[in-house]
């Protein structure tokens, strides 16, 4: 039996493709995954199977070969690009002699470095301990021997059975504590709902620029680097699309072809904001020559949680790498379906907007109010609403008000207070470019 390496970076990545060769963008995005992982390819090498082989997945022949480029480049670490059994795994680290790791694990490697916040922790945990349980036996015989010594002899439970147990412990643990984290998410959420703030979730592939979109819309500073999932933990901010039509813009976790189960299952929680979302800002990469496999990746990702029927907007980013134009593309009924921006430069974010408001600010109304000086409570709810763009006192008494709000605000308010609504003068109104652009440059909180 080989001693494993306490770490270990320098790694061989091996690729098998099932009836014809692997494609070249899946071994370029493997070999990105490793490097956010901290490894260092040294080389990588592909074969073609029409299965998997049972015992060593890649076939005897190829295990050899593969043994030998270990022995010869003093690699610490095989990564296969796909998903092993235990047994696989296993038998392959003992005929090869380093640590084997699969597409799963590497993945769950890469969101262990990257979670930050409590929750993020906790998921990262419950999805690794998840994958670690089928996984006890790995090369460890002595795991399968009863415990020995004083007080320890006799028919007691393995110690392989004991890890099993303590593993199942654990995972209850943390599956409790993210319950408790789901109640105040949840709270939040429905806060929102009866305020009737609109939802808006980024999704998209790892490393689209979602999180530096995010930054551009809302003049935050969340984490954003070149490198696959460098967002896990979701953010949340307020982004106002004109006076009176606030929405809640959602930066969330990058999807990857062949997500592991047990990272959905265990982000279950966090992939909630965007199966609640009004709308999808689905983030696609530009410059990406893969782009249209990349968005149906997404939208499978989107589907196994349950989102697919969220209404979605094509965001594609970096126009400035594709030399793209910034424009809008609309659908049959002159809705828009797409838009081209450029988060790092900005350009397209004004029209990012007004498709934003077009699609949730369809009932924004505009007008002019009378108010009667008796009337101040109105008044001060008007202003409470961010309704009030002006203000002009009368010479009778009273004030004559240039307001904007929802159709729906309108209406709970003149429910509440008992207002008959035509004496609103109000008409639906269009974004605001001058808005729009001034939100673009300042943000907002």
């Amino acid at each position: 039996m080989f001693e494993r390496p306490r770490s270990g970076e320098r790694a061989l990545l091996v690729h098998l493709g099932l009836g014809g060769a692997v494609p070249q963008d899946v071994q370029e995005e493997f070999e990105e995954l490793a490097r956010s992982a901290g490894a260092d390819p040294l080389e990588t090498i592909a074969c073609v199977r029409h299965r998997p082989d049972s015992r060593f997945f890649v076939g005897t022949g190829k295990a050899d070969e593969i043994r030998a480029a270990v022995k010869q480049l003093g690699a610490e670490l095989v990564l296969v690009n796909h998903s092993l059994s235990p047994s696989q795994e296993r038998n392959l680290e003992r005929h090869l002699e380093c640590r084997v790791l699969d597409r799963s694990g590497l993945i769950l490697d890469i969101f262990a470095q990257r979670a930050r916040s409590h929750e993020g922790k906790l998921q990262v945990e419950l999805a690794q301990l998840r994958h670690l349980s089928t996984r006890l036996v790995r090369g460890w015989t002595h795991l399968e021997r009863q415990k020995g010594g004083i007080g320890l002899r006799g028919p007691g439970e393995t110690q392989l059975e004991t890890d099993r147990r303590l593993l199942g412990n654990r995972i209850r643990t943390l599956r409790q504590r993210l319950e408790q984290v789901d109640k105040q998410r949840e709270q939040g959420r429905r806060t929102r709902r009866k305020a009737e703030v609109p939802t808006l979730s980024l999704v998209g592939y790892t490393n689209a620029g979602k999180s530096t979109l995010f930054n551009a819309l809302t003049n935050s500073e969340v984490y954003a680097a070149d490198k696959l999932f460098a967002t896990l933990d979701p953010t949340l901010r307020k982004l106002e699309l004109a006076p009176g039509l606030e929405t809640v813009l959602v930066d969330t976790v990058g999807f990857v072809r062949d997500l592991p189960h047990e990272l959905v299952a265990a982000f279950k929680s966090t992939l909630v904001e965007t199966r609640d979302a009004t709308l999808l800002l689905h983030v696609v990469d530009a410059h990406d020559p893969e782009r249209r496999e990349r968005i149906d990746q997404v939208d499978e990702v989107l589907e196994d949680i349950g989102a697919e029927s969220v209404d979605q907007l094509l965001v594609f980013n970096k126009i400035d790498l594709s030399g793209d134009e910034p424009r809008l593309e609309r659908d049959g009924q002159g809705q828009v379906r797409s838009v081209f921006v450029s988060a790092v430069t900005g350009e397209g974010l004004d029209l990012l907007l007004q498709a934003l408001h077009e699609r949730l600010g369809g009932e924004l109304l505009r007008g002019n109010l009378r108010l009667e000086s008796g009337e101040g409570r109105i008044r001060a709810l008007l202003y409470d609403l961010s309704a009030v763009q002006s203000e002009t006192e009368l010479e009778e008494g009273g004030w004559s008000l240039q307001v904007v709000l929802p159709r729906r605000k309108l209406a709970r308010l003149a429910s509440k207070e008992g207002l008959d609504p035509q004496r609103f003068e109000l008409a639906p109104c269009t974004a605001d470019p001058s808005f729009l652009q001034s939100e673009v440059q300042t943000g907002s909180a």
